[in-house]
């Protein structure tokens, strides 16, 4: 053993103790900050290592893409708010039933559109900065970027906030465009034409075609 990897090892446990002191005394708003970022981190490092080693089986199989966006993504996003979020003030004119198949198609939609996204990656490098305080409390913004052979970064914000104790994403920010925001223009010019109904057929087609 090296006198370098010894003195590694030595300090290694001191370290651990150091930053378990450090999370400890940080306000909560900090430590959830933390968690927040870490689970980001880890899903998104966790989905881009599976997909590159299972790159073969993968390509061509939307199917089985989309599964991986289902199992690995899918868990740590608040479909239900989102959709009311999207819908906006349409959400109070439909019914329970109404509501669960609003949840239920627009979940299908938006995983069959990750999956599509996810398929066409190619190596590109995901950056992860500091979190901060969301503008409402209890919630947070995790930045990234993503990079790309000659191309400028792209940011993507998480905005996330605690569902049943666990951290959730409730909107995406890409680009400096809400994802909340782009849709419910869409959905709200197909209730005002077609209704609540309308709105879900519209919905189940789209992420059929997806």
């Amino acid at each position: 053993m090296s006198i370098g990897t010894a003195r590694a090892r030595g300090i290694a446990p001191a370290l651990t103790a150091i930053c378990a002191v450090l999370l400890l005394a940080l306000p909560p708003a900090a430590a959830a900050d933390a968690d927040a970022e870490a689970l980001v981190r880890r899903t998104a490092e966790d989905t881009l290592r599976t997909l590159q080693s299972r790159r073969s089986e993968l390509d061509g199989n939307p199917s089985a893409i989309y599964n991986l966006v289902g199992n690995k993504l899918a868990p740590h996003f608040d479909f239900e708010l989102i959709t009311r979020s999207a819908v906006g003030r349409d959400w109070g004119k439909a019914s329970a039933g109404q509501r669960s198949q609003l949840v239920s198609a627009f979940r299908e939609l938006l995983i069959s559109t990750y999956a599509k996204s996810l398929a066409k990656y190619s190596g590109e490098q995901v950056i992860y900065k500091p979190s901060r305080p969301g503008t409402r409390d209890g919630t947070v913004v995790v930045p990234t970027e993503v990079t790309g052979a000659g191309g400028p970064p792209i940011p993507i914000d998480y905005r996330m906030h605690k569902e049943s104790g666990s951290w959730k994403v409730y909107d995406l920010v890409i680009d400096n465009v809400s994802m909340i925001s782009s849709y419910r223009g869409q959905f709200r010019a197909t209730i005002v034409r077609s209704g609540i109904d309308g709105l879900i057929r519209e919905l189940e087609a789209k992420a059929a075609g997806a």
